[in-house]
C-alpha cells in the first residue's frame, strides 16, 4: 500500500511527493483505519438486518456496499477545498473516505435502520442530510449520514469519520443510472433531458410510497 501511494495519485494526473502526506507510513496506518470503521459499520449493520429477520421475519437491508476513497481523489478534494495535503488535514475535512452505501426495501425502513445505527453507544452522528424529505433539484433522493465510530487499536482507540448513505432499491437504481447518464455526457445534459430524468425520479419516488402502502397491508394480513 505505502509503496504504491505517489503511482495512484499520479494515475489521476495530480502529483505530489509523499513527503506532502506527512509520512507515508502514518497515511497508510490511518487508511487502514477507515477500513476498518467501514468493517466496524458494516457489521452492525448486518447484526440489525439479522435481528430483524429472527424477530420479525423481515429483513429492512437489501443490500450493503462500501468504498475506500482512492488516494488520488483525496488529494484531488483537499486541493479543491484549499485544505492542506496531510493526514490530519484528512481527518479534519474530509468525512467521506469511508463510505458505506445501505440499499433498503422501503422509505421507512431507511430511517429506522438509521435510527438503530445512531442509537448505539459508541456511534457518534455528526452530520444529517435527507434529501429523501428534500430532493436535490435533480431529483437525487437518500439519506446522508456522517458518523463516528471506534477503532480500538492496539495502544489506543481513534475516532474515524465515515460517510453512511442510505436509499431504497428505487432511489439506487435512479442514481446510479443517472452517474452513468451523465459521465457518458461528460455532463453536459440539456435542460430537456434533465426534466425527463428529474420526471423519472418522482415516477419512482412516487411508486416507492405506493409499494410501501402495499407492504403494509400485505405484512398486516400475515
Amino acid at each position: 500500500m505505502a509503496l504504491q501511494i505517489d503511482k495512484l495519485v499520479q494515475s489521476a494526473d495530480v502529483f505530489i511527493k509523499a513527503e506532502d502526506l506527512q509520512k507515508v507510513k502514518d497515511f497508510s496506518v490511518t487508511y487502514q483505519m477507515y477500513s476498518a470503521a467501514i468493517k466496524e459499520i458494516r457489521t452492525k449493520l448486518e447484526i440489525l438486518d439479522d435481528e430483524f429477520k429472527i424477530k420479525f421475519d423481515y429483513n429492512p437491508i437489501h443490500n450493503i456496499e462500501s468504498r475506500l476513497k482512492a488516494p488520488a481523489s483525496i488529494v484531488e478534494k483537499l486541493n479543491k477545498k484549499g485544505f492542506d495535503v496531510s493526514v490530519q488535514s484528512i481527518r479534519d475535512n474530509i468525512f467521506d473516505v469511508a463510505g458505506i452505501r445501505v440499499i433498503c426495501n422501503y422509505i421507512e425502513d431507511i430511517y429506522k435502520v438509521a435510527d438503530l445505527l445512531t442509537n448505539q453507544d459508541d456511534i457518534t452522528l455528526i452530520r444529517t442530510k435527507d434529501y429523501i424529505k428534500n430532493p436535490k433539484e435533480n431529483g437525487y433522493r437518500s439519506l446522508h449520514l456522517i458518523v463516528s465510530v471506534p477503532i480500538f487499536l492496539a495502544e489506543s482507540t481513534e475516532h474515524i469519520k465515515a460517510e453512511v448513505q442510505l436509499r431504497t432499491i428505487a432511489m439506487d437504481y435512479w442514481a446510479s443510472l443517472e452517474h452513468e447518464l451523465r459521465y457518458k455526457t461528460t455532463g453536459n445534459v440539456n435542460d430537456d433531458l434533465k426534466k425527463r430524468l428529474t420526471a423519472c425520479a418522482t415516477l419512482l419516488a412516487d411508486m416507492d410510497v405506493e409499494m410501501q402502502d402495499i407492504f403494509k397491508i400485505i405484512y398486516k394480513q400475515n
